[in-house]
């Protein structure tokens, strides 16, 4: 097994617990914790998927534009 993939599902062992811990103390219901601890995960990965699509369409409009600020001032002083 390759140690990237220890590390994420030692994350996520890591992530469920805290999850279950929190909403256990904050509820007092076992199945409640459960339920929000499987929940929670489930729709952050959906949320970084579609935050990853938008970073991902943020540096394409960056390299069409022809980089950053840097690359901007330096064309604009004549430099490139």
């Amino acid at each position: 097994m390759s140690r990237d993939l220890i590390k994420t599902l030692t994350y996520l062992a890591l992530h469920l617990t805290v999850g279950f811990t929190v909403a256990y103390v904050m509820t007092g219901s076992l199945a409640l914790a459960g339920g929000i601890a499987l929940i929670e995960p489930s729709i952050n990965a959906v949320a970084f998927f579609f935050h990853e699509k938008a970073w991902k369409a943020a540096d394409a409009r960056k390299a069409a534009d022809g980089g950053g600020p840097i690359q901007i001032g330096a064309r604009l002083a004549g430099a490139v």
